[in-house]
């Protein structure tokens, strides 16, 4: 694949920018942008005020929160760490049901 440039300019000549003494490359000059004749936008029309009662009535005093039961710190330490034990003993069974079954299938490829 060759990569050079489409003149027989040297390296980065062809992708440079043009030399702003230079003449221009005959573009005709930029014309002046025309002036509208319409005012600019004024902006969104005004809106009517709303009603002075047009929100729903409201509870001016809600009834206070209820307690909520007490907690038993110690029975959830102790249902944490069954479920731990529980979570760790299906994942060990599974691990070492999955490495049985990759010994056996390695040992039908190999043998």
């Amino acid at each position: 694949m060759n990569v050079t440039s489409p003149t027989s300019e040297p390296d980065d000549a062809y992708w440079q920018r043009p030399d702003p003494a230079a003449e221009p490359l005959g573009r005709p000059e930029p014309d002046e942008p025309q002036q509208r004749a319409e005012p600019p936008y004024p902006g969104p029309p005004r809106t009517d005020p709303p009603a002075p009662h047009w929100r729903p009535p409201t509870i001016a005093h809600p009834p206070p929160p209820r307690a909520l039961p007490g907690q038993d710190i110690d029975a959830l330490d102790e249902a944490e760490g069954s479920a731990r034990t529980v979570t760790y003993g299906i994942g060990l069974v599974a691990g070492a049901v999955a490495i049985i079954l990759m010994c056996l299938l390695c040992a039908r490829v190999f043998f």
